[in-house]
């Protein structure tokens, strides 16, 4: 078993031999575009004697400038991208590339094999995903020191080069897959117990589950009372079926903004919000460990209730009849592969015999329910004291910029029954962390792969199709992704805005272990482009504004009010923010445990 700061260390070591044998072969240009998973690569080329990096924020353009540099000089150049769309907007070049002959190198970090064909966050099959343009794919091997496979790789980097250059030209595709840690670790190595492997069982229906697997959950649910539902993102977007479980068995309800938690009976009483921040207290977690849990739909955005699932050791079940694997984590103990509402429906019915004759299902004496020593109880007394705990950090806020606070705002100013369009990156996990389910609107986003590539056009349509005023909450950077995007919005004429949160780069790598590399994390991650947006609303001819955020919820409010597409933005500060975020989450450790009486020591 590789240790983590082991494996972190042979990330950055393969990388930098695929490099070395890029630049020995002739590569003197590397256009990075800015993620995560491709860290090691672009760890690599920061700094290497014969290389000169660029940084482009959007990969569709960044494939294009290598391109050009292809066309003008006779030798590739290679572009890096992260795992997921960012790799999918690279196909235009590849195209071009492929059609004029041109050499063009393309380096995708991808995730480890283990992650792949289930709803790991930006996994994507992205193995010849260019289809036949590129003259040649390579799906490496996760990395390994041993001289043969460190030969191996600088040798294929060498051949990658002659073949793209060859004749004929045209590009060659290198998939890289790394598992995290992604670099050394500056603090020292983690290190990680083995984990026992667990048992699967798969049971499939399509339209329901037969008697048996019914009675079966029944059983399971009647035996545990410490147990959770978790509502992902799934073909019910009002999240119906994991509300009508956790109603049925008496579980609180964990919802994911695009599971579901908003809307006319959000808010109910089986609800439990803030999840995210209070679950990453490890005496919180222990505290509130499930014997079972009850998933429905995809992966949650929560890394934090994803953890808690995984360590509490719990029996998982997850219930989905969607295409994909939907358990990357490997924890499900039984998967059905069953409709949720049908699951709901015959759930239901097969569990009132049997939470007669188990009347302590909910610590609550004769009847089963009693709230106040309740399981379920426990779950709200956590969330109410994170609530608490923002509401008062939102009073004291004042006229700082806060983006968790400016998103609260904003979010409950979006119209009754409107729409909220969240971005992936920090706004749909500040979505996750700090909005209640008591607000009547419905909220989607494009977390099928997690990018942040065609948000403005993805509100519009969203906007277009459902007839409902929208809240496009995006990042600056997902924002110029898709600028053109802006195009029709005129002509148009949605009550869509555009809440812009512009911290000047990617705030949410501040919150990664990178941030401690500089000067490489704020030129290749941080990236501050510096831009005014303003022109933005120029060009496409829109109302702009530029707000502070005490005045974010009443300028929202009069631009749906007005009509029409409007473009707000909201300034804000990286550092900030992740110091604000910081410190509320040991506000809400601190005060969630007082709550639940657990000790401090």
């Amino acid at each position: 078993m590789i240790e983590a700061e082991d494996r972190g260390r042979l990330n950055l070591l393969w990388a930098r031999t695929f490099l070395d044998g890029l630049a020995a072969a002739g590569v003197r240009l590397v256009v990075v575009a800015p993620g995560s998973r491709s860290t090691p690569l672009v760890l690599a080329a920061d700094g290497h004697p014969d290389i000169r990096t660029l940084v482009h924020l959007d990969e569709r353009s960044a494939g294009f400038l290598a391109l050009g540099a292809g066309k003008a000089s006779g030798a590739p150049a290679a572009v890096i991208t992260t795992s997921g769309t960012a790799v999918a907007n690279l196909l235009p070049s590849v195209v071009e590339a492929a059609q004029s002959e041109t050499p063009l190198l393309l380096l995708t970090a991808d995730r480890p094999h283990r992650l792949r064909d289930a709803d790991a966050n930006q996994a994507i099959d992205q193995v010849r995903i260019f289809g036949s343009y590129p003259i040649a794919a390579y799906d490496l091997s996760a990395p390994e020191e041993r001289p043969e496979t460190m030969d191996h790789v600088r040798q294929l980097a060498a051949r990658a080069v002659h073949e793209s250059v060859g004749p004929p030209a045209g590009p060659v595709h290198v998939n890289f897959p790394f598992d995290k840690p992604l670099h050394p670790d500056p603090s020292g190595p983690i290190r990680e117990g083995r984990q026992a492997v667990r048992g699967l069982e798969v049971r499939t229906g399509r339209l329901g589950l037969d008697a048996e697997g019914i009675r079966d959950l029944a059983r399971r649910v009647g035996q545990t009372h410490r147990g959770i539902v978790i509502s992902g993102e799934a073909s019910s977007p009002d999240g119906a079926p994991a509300r009508a479980i956790a109603e049925c068995t008496g579980y609180p309800l964990l919802a994911d903004p695009l599971g579901g938690r908003f809307g006319r009976t959000a808010g109910d009483g089986v609800h439990a919000d803030h999840y995210d921040l209070f679950l990453r207290a490890p005496e919180v977690a222990a505290a509130l460990s499930p014997d079972l849990v009850i998933r429905v739909g995809r992966s949650p955005t929560s890394t934090a209730l994803a953890a808690h699932v995984a360590q509490s050791g719990a029996e998982v079940v997850v219930i989905d009849d969607g295409r994909r694997w939907k358990d990357h984590a490997v924890t499900a103990n039984l998967y059905l592969k069953a409709d949720p509402a049908g699951v709901a429906t015959a759930l239901a019915a097969a569990l009132a015999p049997v939470l007669a004759s188990a009347p302590s299902h909910a610590d609550g004496g004769s009847n089963g329910r009693q709230e106040a020593n309740g399981w379920q109880a426990l779950w709200r007394r956590a969330a109410g004291a994170a609530a608490n705990v923002i509401a008062a950090r939102e009073a004291s806020a004042g006229a700082d910029s806060y983006e968790p606070l400016v998103t609260r705002a904003a979010v409950a100013s979006i119209p009754e029954g409107g729409l909220l369009f969240a971005s992936s990156s920090m706004p749909v996990r500040d979505v996750d962390a700090y909005v209640t389910a008591g607000v009547d609107i419905r909220c989607v986003g494009n977390r099928g792969a997690s990018g942040i590539d065609g948000i403005a056009s993805s509100a519009l349509g969203a906007a277009l199709a459902s007839g409902r005023p929208t809240l496009a909450l995006v990042g600056d950077l997902a924002f110029l992704h898709d600028l053109n995007g802006l195009v029709p919005a005129r002509a148009l004429g949605l009550p869509v805005v555009f809440l812009l949160l512009n911290n000047d780069g990617g705030g949410i790598f501040h919150l990664l272990p990178i941030r401690e590399h500089e000067p490489a994390f704020t030129r290749y991650f941080a990236t501050p482009h510096g831009l005014d947006f303003r022109h933005a609303g120029a060009l496409y001819d829109l109302p702009f504004r530029r707000v502070p955020a005490a005045e974010v919820a009443a300028v929202v409010q009069a631009a749906f009010t007005e009509g029409g597409t409007h473009i707000i933005e909201v300034s804000s500060d990286r550092d900030e923010n992740r110091r604000w975020r910081q410190e509320t989450v040991d506000e809400v450790r601190a005060s969630v445990m007082r709550e639940l009486g657990l000790s401090d020591h």
